[in-house]
Formats: structure tokens, sequence, C-alpha cells
């Protein structure tokens, strides 16, 4: 394998990348953090306009850096990018932007890790950390090729300017779905498809926030094979969200069963023409790169246990929905995954690098 100056390559820069590089640093092994996009931010900066995290700054920070200003407020979007971008700033560890990684392959007794630009690097270790934004679920539904008004997923979504005075249909029933469908109802005329009642949770119980109970309690903490999710997906909501679909600003219907032309087609069968159709379904884990390797299933999900590959001892992952726990794919909870995972590799790797490179030095805190 080709010498290379560090020990793990950590594929994406965004909030699970940058807290695997901290974790790494904390036990001494050296990564190096390749982001496809131009800022250390991941995702982030494409996410819509009106984005605001569910959690409070205070829990909403990733370890070593708390967020700037009052703990106690709900960030947008651009303050998260912000405080990735200063996170980043603060470690210790080379961070190369605009480094889009297309292909992993064993290299030795570790990887090779290749750019689009030509050039790779070898480490004995890789975690990747690249989340799932680029692989957005879109269902297909029958009639779909005939619809001549927009189909687009959330991922896709960024402000309601475009659609002021349209007919849309948003679908899906989590947190992202009702703020964007929200968001609309202040220009169009919005109705929120779903395929089970809306299933609201209040933001602030007994007068602190749910996060807030979270941390009491230890929920974000439990392993998640321990936690039977109820049906319905939860939406945190201080009110406001609610109010919007009981004061008729917009509307909920189970989900339409297809397209004709220019219109729905409504479970009950009537027929109603719609501009715009936004899937707000989620999201697949964005693996491209690790085709090749064998790492993943048919589905192209990762074969892991705790983040860790079963195929290969030196891969990693991590920001997976559910991967260690309930928040293991959220700022306030990826970087415990993080730790657990460093921890993981600085084991396996311990022998290879000690013997290329002499004993490991403590790494850089943030």
């Amino acid at each position: 394998m080709t010498s290379s100056a560090f020990d793990v390559a950590v594929i994406g820069g965004g909030q699970s990348g940058l807290a695997a590089a901290h974790a790494l640093l904390r036990t001494g092994l050296r990564p190096l953090v390749l982001e496809a996009g131009e800022r250390a931010a991941g995702s982030w900066p494409r996410y819509y306009d009106s984005l605001t995290l569910f959690s409070p700054a205070r829990y909403s920070a990733l370890p070593g850096l708390p967020f700037d200003g009052d703990p106690d407020r709900y960030p947008h979007r651009d303050e998260v990018v912000a405080y990735l971008e200063r996170y980043a700033a603060h470690l210790d560890a080379e961070i190369r932007t605009g480094a889009h990684v297309t292909r992993v392959h064993a290299d030795g007794g570790g990887f090779a890790v290749e750019l689009a630009d030509g050039t790779a690097v070898s480490a004995p270790g890789v975690i990747a950390a690249s989340g799932s934004f680029g692989n957005p679920y879109l269902p297909v539904l029958p009639g779909q090729e005939t619809f001549t008004g927009r189909i687009l997923h959330s991922a896709a979504y960024r402000n309601p300017a475009p659609y002021a005075g349209k007919r849309i249909v948003v679908v899906g029933a989590g947190n992202s779905a009702v703020q964007i469908a929200r968001d609309l109802a202040d220009v169009a005329t919005v109705t929120l498809a779903t395929r089970a009642p809306i299933r609201f949770v209040g933001q602030r119980p007994l007068g602190r926030d749910l996060h807030f109970w979270f941390a009491v309690t230890g929920f974000d903490r439990l392993p998640a094979r321990l936690i039977t999710s109820p049906p319905g997906v939860p939406v945190l909501d201080d009110g406001r969200h609610r109010r919007a679909l009981t004061d008729g600003r917009m509307d909920r219907r189970p989900v339409f069963t297809g397209f004709d032309g220019d219109h729905a087609i409504w479970a009950d069968g009537t027929r109603e023409r719609v501009d715009a159709v936004v899937f707000a379904t989620g999201y697949r884990p964005h693996l491209p790169y690790l085709d090749d390797l064998g790492a993943l299933d048919r589905e192209g999900r990762p074969r892991r246990r705790a983040g860790a590959s079963l195929t290969h001892p030196g891969l990693g992952f991590l920001g997976l929905e559910w991967q260690r726990t309930p928040s293991s794919n959220t700022l306030r909870g990826v970087g415990r995954d993080a730790a657990h995972l460093a921890r993981h590799l600085a084991r396996h790797l311990a022998r290879s690098i000690t013997a290329a490179r002499g004993p490991r030095r403590p790494g850089a805190d943030v």
C-alpha cells in the first residue's frame, strides 16, 4: 500500500465527518477529511431556506464546541452552516473541500480512495460519513410519467416563491414535510398527503424542551435495538403546525393513488388538478463509492454492526439513521457514535500504524 500521512480517510465533511475527525484525533489517529462540496458543512447549505432545528442550541452541538449565543434558541439553517465551518476551523486536521470521492478499493492491508480529479489517497482506515442527502427516495405512483406538473423531492425544495398561487401537494408526515407544507401555505393552496394521521408531539412538555427530557431520561442514548417505534413519524411542534391544519391554512388527506395528466387521483376516486408535488419521503444511504468494495448489500445499505463494517475491519460508517441510538444521525447524537467508532478503529489499526510510523501521538482536540 502506498505510504500515507493519514491513518483514516473520512469521506464527507458535514456533521458526521467533522465529528469523526474530532473523535479520531482524541484517539491519536490522524484523519484526512474529504468533502465533495466547497464548504466544510456537508449538505446543510443545500437544505430549504426556512429550515430551523427542532432541538435548542444547547442540545445541538458537536463534541468540544458549543453553539454561540442563546443556548435555548432553535438555530436556523445558516447558523448551523456557520457553526460547522467554525468547528472545522478549530480542528487540527486536514480538511479538503471540492474532493469528490468516486471509488474506494482494497489496497494491501488498507484502502485506496480515488477522487474525481484523478488523484488518490491511501490510508489504513476509512470512515464513510457522506450522509444520505445525495440519495433522496422518490416513490413512483401509477401514471406518474403522464404528470404535466412538477415533481420534486424535498431535497430540491428551497423556498415558496416559485409556487405562489399554485396548487401543491406535499407527501410525507415527518418534520420536514410538515415544515415545508406550512412554509408553502403562506403563498399556495397546500395539502399534506400522508398514509396515517400526523402524530404531533409537544415541543415543550411541562415547560421544558423535549430534548431536556431526552437528556434527563437517557432516551437519546438507548440502544436502537431496544426501541420499538410506534406507527407514524413524530412531528415536534410548538403549536404552529397543528394550528395551520386546524385553521384551514392547509389540509391533510390520505395519499393520492396516482396521476393522470395534470391531475392527482385521490383515494376516494376524486380527481384534482395539481401544479406540483413535493415528496418529503426520506433518504437512503449515499455510498456509491463503495459499490466495488463488497461492503454493501443488494439495496446499497452497509453491512455493519454499530457502525463497524462486517466485511472490512478498517472500514466504518457514521451518520446513519438509528445506527446505534435514536439520535445517531443528528447533531446532538453523532458525536457519541463517532467516539465509539474511533475507539474501534484505533484498536484495529494500532498494530499496523505503530509498525509503519512508530507510537501514536495524542491528537489535538477542538
